[in-house]
Protein backbone atom coordinates (compact mmCIF):
# COMPACT_ATOMS: atom_id res chain seq x y z
CA UNK A 1 0.00 0.00 0.00
CA UNK A 2 1.47 3.57 -1.10
CA UNK A 3 0.60 6.51 1.73
CA UNK A 4 -0.06 9.65 0.62
CA UNK A 5 0.94 12.04 4.04
CA UNK A 6 -2.44 14.54 4.18
CA UNK A 7 -1.19 17.21 5.73
CA UNK A 8 -4.14 19.56 4.76
CA UNK A 9 -1.81 20.62 1.58
CA UNK A 10 -3.15 20.72 -2.09
CA UNK A 11 -3.08 18.05 -4.99
CA UNK A 12 -2.92 15.34 -2.69
CA UNK A 13 -5.80 13.56 -4.67
CA UNK A 14 -4.44 13.73 -8.03
CA UNK A 15 -0.99 11.82 -6.54
CA UNK A 16 -3.68 9.18 -5.47
CA UNK A 17 -5.48 8.99 -8.81
CA UNK A 18 -2.29 8.96 -10.42
CA UNK A 19 -1.11 5.69 -8.35
CA UNK A 20 -4.30 4.17 -8.52
CA UNK A 21 -4.61 4.20 -12.22
CA UNK A 22 -1.23 2.55 -12.28
CA UNK A 23 -3.27 -0.37 -10.88
CA UNK A 24 -1.43 0.19 -7.02
CA UNK A 25 -3.69 0.49 -3.95
CA UNK A 26 -2.95 4.29 -2.61
CA UNK A 27 -4.39 6.11 0.40
CA UNK A 28 -4.34 9.69 1.57
CA UNK A 29 -4.00 9.34 5.20
CA UNK A 30 -2.30 11.30 8.17
CA UNK A 31 -2.99 8.11 10.27
CA UNK A 32 0.51 7.44 12.09
CA UNK A 33 -0.03 3.71 12.09
CA UNK A 34 -1.42 3.68 8.74
CA UNK A 35 1.67 5.70 7.43
CA UNK A 36 4.04 3.59 9.41
CA UNK A 37 2.87 0.47 7.61
CA UNK A 38 2.62 1.47 4.43
CA UNK A 39 4.75 -0.43 2.02
CA UNK A 40 5.94 3.13 0.29
CA UNK A 41 5.12 6.81 1.26
CA UNK A 42 4.54 9.63 -0.39
CA UNK A 43 4.31 13.82 0.63
CA UNK A 44 3.13 16.20 -2.26
CA UNK A 45 1.85 19.26 -1.68
CA UNK A 46 1.13 22.75 -3.04
CA UNK A 47 1.50 25.14 -0.48
CA UNK A 48 3.46 28.07 1.20
CA UNK A 49 6.25 26.24 2.96
CA UNK A 50 5.34 27.95 6.57
CA UNK A 51 1.88 27.02 6.68
CA UNK A 52 2.70 23.61 5.90
CA UNK A 53 5.59 22.74 8.39
CA UNK A 54 2.75 24.32 11.31
CA UNK A 55 0.25 21.89 9.91
CA UNK A 56 2.45 18.84 9.77
CA UNK A 57 3.96 19.38 13.61
CA UNK A 58 0.20 20.59 14.18
CA UNK A 59 -0.96 17.04 12.80
CA UNK A 60 2.35 15.10 14.70
CA UNK A 61 3.17 14.10 11.52
CA UNK A 62 7.08 14.95 11.97
CA UNK A 63 8.51 12.10 14.06
CA UNK A 64 6.32 9.82 11.83
CA UNK A 65 8.23 11.19 8.60
CA UNK A 66 11.73 11.04 10.00
CA UNK A 67 10.62 7.40 11.20
CA UNK A 68 9.47 5.67 7.81
CA UNK A 69 13.06 7.60 6.27
CA UNK A 70 15.06 6.04 8.71
CA UNK A 71 13.00 2.28 8.47
CA UNK A 72 13.91 2.03 4.96
CA UNK A 73 10.48 2.87 3.65
CA UNK A 74 10.55 4.35 -0.24
CA UNK A 75 9.70 7.65 0.53
CA UNK A 76 8.93 10.32 -2.44
CA UNK A 77 8.78 14.29 -2.40
CA UNK A 78 6.69 16.37 -4.84
CA UNK A 79 6.32 19.76 -4.76
CA UNK A 80 6.38 21.23 -2.25
CA UNK A 81 7.39 17.78 -0.14
CA UNK A 82 10.59 17.94 -1.85
CA UNK A 83 11.13 21.95 -0.56
CA UNK A 84 9.80 20.42 3.25
CA UNK A 85 13.03 17.88 3.54
CA UNK A 86 15.28 20.36 3.63
CA UNK A 87 16.66 23.03 6.48
CA UNK A 88 15.02 26.06 5.71
CA UNK A 89 13.33 28.41 3.15
CA UNK A 90 13.12 31.76 2.12
CA UNK A 91 9.58 31.82 1.49
CA UNK A 92 9.39 31.51 5.17
CA UNK A 93 11.90 32.92 7.52
CA UNK A 94 12.69 31.44 10.61
CA UNK A 95 10.58 28.19 9.83
CA UNK A 96 12.52 25.16 10.29
CA UNK A 97 11.82 22.26 7.93
CA UNK A 98 11.73 19.08 8.39
CA UNK A 99 15.44 18.65 7.66
CA UNK A 100 16.23 15.40 6.50
CA UNK A 101 18.75 16.71 3.84
CA UNK A 102 21.03 19.85 4.11
CA UNK A 103 20.42 22.97 2.32
CA UNK A 104 18.38 25.13 1.63
CA UNK A 105 15.51 26.47 -0.45
CA UNK A 106 15.62 30.05 -2.28
CA UNK A 107 13.57 31.83 -4.69
CA UNK A 108 14.52 31.09 -8.34
CA UNK A 109 17.48 33.86 -9.48
CA UNK A 110 15.60 36.40 -11.94
CA UNK A 111 17.05 35.53 -15.30
CA UNK A 112 14.63 37.65 -17.36
CA UNK A 113 12.33 34.73 -17.41
CA UNK A 114 8.58 34.56 -15.77
CA UNK A 115 8.64 33.24 -12.36
CA UNK A 116 6.65 31.13 -10.89
CA UNK A 117 8.28 29.12 -12.93
CA UNK A 118 4.90 27.03 -14.91
CA UNK A 119 5.49 24.83 -17.27
CA UNK A 120 6.82 22.15 -19.49
CA UNK A 121 11.02 21.57 -19.13
CA UNK A 122 12.87 18.51 -20.44
CA UNK A 123 15.64 18.24 -17.55
CA UNK A 124 18.84 16.18 -17.48
CA UNK A 125 18.78 13.09 -15.00
CA UNK A 126 19.73 10.17 -13.43
CA UNK A 127 19.03 7.31 -11.02
CA UNK A 128 16.31 4.71 -10.18
CA UNK A 129 13.50 7.07 -10.56
CA UNK A 130 13.99 7.83 -13.88
CA UNK A 131 15.05 4.42 -15.36
CA UNK A 132 14.19 4.21 -18.69
CA UNK A 133 14.04 7.97 -19.62
CA UNK A 134 16.12 10.32 -21.50
CA UNK A 135 15.93 14.12 -20.72
CA UNK A 136 11.80 13.89 -20.56
CA UNK A 137 9.74 16.62 -20.40
CA UNK A 138 8.02 17.39 -16.96
CA UNK A 139 5.82 20.04 -15.82
CA UNK A 140 6.58 22.39 -13.20
CA UNK A 141 4.44 25.43 -10.86
CA UNK A 142 7.16 26.72 -8.56
CA UNK A 143 8.49 30.08 -7.44
CA UNK A 144 11.55 28.45 -5.37
CA UNK A 145 14.32 26.17 -6.03
CA UNK A 146 16.65 24.04 -3.93
CA UNK A 147 19.95 24.43 -2.78
CA UNK A 148 21.52 21.41 -1.90
CA UNK A 149 24.41 21.63 0.65
CA UNK A 150 25.46 17.80 -0.67
CA UNK A 151 25.24 18.13 -4.46
CA UNK A 152 26.05 14.61 -4.90
CA UNK A 153 22.11 14.15 -3.65
CA UNK A 154 20.60 15.75 -6.63
CA UNK A 155 19.60 13.97 -9.72
CA UNK A 156 17.97 16.15 -11.67
CA UNK A 157 18.38 19.50 -12.98
CA UNK A 158 16.65 22.07 -15.65
CA UNK A 159 18.09 24.84 -17.20
CA UNK A 160 15.67 27.91 -17.03
CA UNK A 161 17.74 30.64 -17.28
CA UNK A 162 20.06 29.53 -14.72
CA UNK A 163 20.92 25.65 -14.06
CA UNK A 164 18.31 24.96 -10.84
CA UNK A 165 18.28 21.34 -8.78
CA UNK A 166 14.68 19.65 -9.29
CA UNK A 167 15.40 16.37 -7.78
CA UNK A 168 17.21 14.21 -5.27
CA UNK A 169 18.07 10.85 -4.80
CA UNK A 170 19.90 9.30 -1.81
CA UNK A 171 18.94 5.65 -0.60
CA UNK A 172 15.55 4.80 -0.14
CA UNK A 173 14.58 8.94 -0.23
CA UNK A 174 13.48 10.29 -3.45
CA UNK A 175 12.18 13.71 -4.58
CA UNK A 176 10.99 16.01 -7.48
CA UNK A 177 10.70 19.90 -8.06
CA UNK A 178 8.33 18.85 -10.87
CA UNK A 179 4.80 17.11 -10.97
CA UNK A 180 5.15 13.44 -11.91
CA UNK A 181 1.56 12.88 -11.39
CA UNK A 182 1.31 15.53 -14.44
CA UNK A 183 3.69 15.05 -16.26
CA UNK A 184 2.32 12.19 -19.05
CA UNK A 185 3.67 9.28 -19.51
CA UNK A 186 6.98 10.13 -18.22
CA UNK A 187 5.93 11.03 -15.09
CA UNK A 188 4.08 7.80 -14.48
CA UNK A 189 6.78 5.96 -15.64
CA UNK A 190 8.81 7.98 -12.94
CA UNK A 191 5.57 6.58 -10.29
CA UNK A 192 6.03 3.60 -11.48
CA UNK A 193 9.46 3.23 -10.88
CA UNK A 194 9.22 4.51 -7.47
CA UNK A 195 6.23 2.11 -6.67
CA UNK A 196 8.45 -0.45 -7.75
CA UNK A 197 11.47 -0.04 -5.64
CA UNK A 198 12.01 -1.82 -2.45
CA UNK A 199 13.15 -1.25 1.35
CA UNK A 200 16.68 -0.03 0.84
CA UNK A 201 19.86 -1.06 3.02
CA UNK A 202 20.91 2.23 2.65
CA UNK A 203 18.73 4.12 4.68
CA UNK A 204 18.43 7.86 4.31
Amino acid sequence: MIAIIDYDAGNLRNVEKAFRFLGHEAVVTDDRGAILAADHVVLPGVGAFGDCMASIRAKGLEDVIHEVIKAGTPFLGICLGMQLLFDESEESPGVKGLGVLPGKIKRIPDAGLKIPHMGWNDIDCRGLLFEGLNKPFVYFVHSYCLDAADKSVVSATVEYGTKIEVAVERGNLFATQFHPEKSGEAGLRMLENFANTGRDSHVC
